[in-house]
């Protein structure tokens, strides 16, 4: 007899099928499966990092090509006239004392001048303060009253030997020092004079019109010796002195207004 109980049935739920949902936007995924790897950003971006390229301290304008090798071209030249001026102005000064020569002695404490200025740059172009602006306007006003203390010595002196007809005496010594600064000194100050206009520097362009200026006395130094050992004229290495005391007060007022770079 055949069975006509009823069977219980069985009902197995079917899983939906599964669904893709597309990252977040701004979340991180992996590159070849594009699956989230971490905490979602905002939607609208704004939490995603970003890279940030380094730029120049703030406030400081962008450099052109070579800026930074030209600076440290700077540095290294103002260490050779450091080097160079601490010789010269020791020597100038025993030559000048002992010939008793006013435009000698004043070359040689331009010497000394020059090495603060020499000095005030290298500290421009070390560290941080290549980039700084600020740095940059300390050096050029310092190297401007670096020409304002030596106008004054050699001005003073040369009206004082006007005056009283003081003459001075030729020296191997005066003659040797100042001559081979007339030979170096130009290359090494229109060295520097041009760095100054690449860098926009006053303070590179200043020391470079120091040299250049100390080159002058120089010349002028031997001119007023010669002249005094041949023909007797004990007032040419004044009259030489103020004229390059006004050429310091020059370079020293363009130094300060910032108009060497130019």
């Amino acid at each position: 007899m055949p069975d006509t109980q009823p069977r219980p049935v069985t009902l197995t739920a079917t899983p939906p099928p599964p669904v893709d949902v597309p990252p977040s936007a701004g979340a991180a995924t992996e590159p070849s499966t594009g699956t989230p790897t971490g905490t979602p950003a905002c939607a609208d971006g704004c939490c995603a990092p970003v890279p940030v390229p380094t730029p120049d301290p703030v406030g400081a304008p962008a450099r052109p090509a070579g800026w930074h090798r030209a600076a440290r071209r700077a540095r290294q030249l103002s260490w050779v006239s450091l080097v160079w001026m601490t010789g010269e102005g020791v020597l100038g000064l025993v030559a000048g004392l002992r010939a008793g020569s006013v435009s000698l002695v004043g070359w040689a404490l331009g010497s000394v001048i020059d090495g603060l200025a020499a000095v005030i740059v290298i500290w421009r172009f070390t560290g941080t303060r290549t980039l700084s602006d600020t740095a940059e306007g300390h050096a050029r006003r310092a190297v401007a009253v670096s020409f304002f203390l030596l106008a004054p010595y050699i001005a003073v002196a040369a009206v004082r030997d006007l005056l009283t007809g003081h003459g001075s005496e030729t020296t191997v010594l005066g003659i040797a020092v100042t001559a081979v600064s007339l030979l170096g000194m130009p290359a090494l100050g229109v060295a520097k004079r041009r760095l100054g206009a690449t860098l926009g520097s006053g303070a590179t362009a200043g020391e470079g019109g120091q040299n250049l200026l100390c080159a002058a006395q120089a010349g002028a130094v031997l001119l007023g010796l010669a002249a005094t050992a041949a023909l007797g004229w004990t007032w040419v290495d004044p009259v030489i002195a103020l004229l390059l005391a006004g050429w310091a007060v020059r370079e020293g007022r363009e130094a300060w207004r910032g108009e060497d770079c130019c």
